[in-house]
């Protein structure tokens, strides 16, 4: 997800505060991962460079500066574009299980261990967010249900790559050293 583009969809909501906003993003988006204070103070000031928002009123007081921040025009354009563009589909293919699972492969290493632990992951996970549903509020049982079914994508992967591991190792023992290897021998 693309924080800064997160942070510019609450703001579309109603202007506000870098801590406020920092506060819904922590409880409507990511509850599990809060977001730095650091990183909505930059995302701010890279959206009023940019005209994606713009300070509404600075309040003083015995503190430092209070900022309240509303988008702009091309703000909602911006956010408009972010929201009704697909996401890339390669995205989904740069996934470390995958990258792992091969590389324990080409180097002789257990990559069924690879497998295996990662599904038991996946279980626990499974597991602590189906306990969560019971009692979520309907925001979070969308984020809920979005990251259980990516999980269970992601067993039926693990399984799937599980019964193909021999043929794999089998292809990737037989198979050329290396594309430079292969490309030296053609020049």
């Amino acid at each position: 997800m693309s924080t800064a583009h997160a942070l510019l969809g609450l703001l579309d909501r109603s202007p506000a505060y870098g801590y406020s906003l920092k506060q819904d993003y922590d409880t409507l988006l990511a509850p599990e991962r809060p977001l730095a204070f650091g990183q909505v103070y930059a995302s701010l000031a890279r959206f009023e460079r940019q005209g994606w928002a713009e300070i509404l009123s600075v309040e003083t007081g015995s503190g430092p500066e209070r900022k309240l921040y509303g988008i702009t025009e091309d703000g909602v354009t911006e956010l408009e574009t972010w929201i009704y563009s697909p996401q890339a589909t390669g995205a989904f293919s740069a996934s470390t299980l995958f990258s792992r699972v091969s590389l324990a492969l080409l180097s002789g290493r257990d990559a069924q261990e690879v497998l295996t632990a990662q599904r038991q992951s996946h279980m626990v996970r499974m597991r602590e967010l189906t306990a969560r549903r019971r009692d979520a509020a309907p925001g979070l049982m969308l984020q809920l249900d979005y990251e259980l079914t990516h999980l269970d994508a992601d067993l039926r992967w693990i399984e799937e790559a599980g019964a193909r591991l021999d043929a794999l190792r089998e292809h990737w023992n037989t198979a050329p050293e290396s594309s430079t290897e292969h490309d030296e021998e053609h020049s």
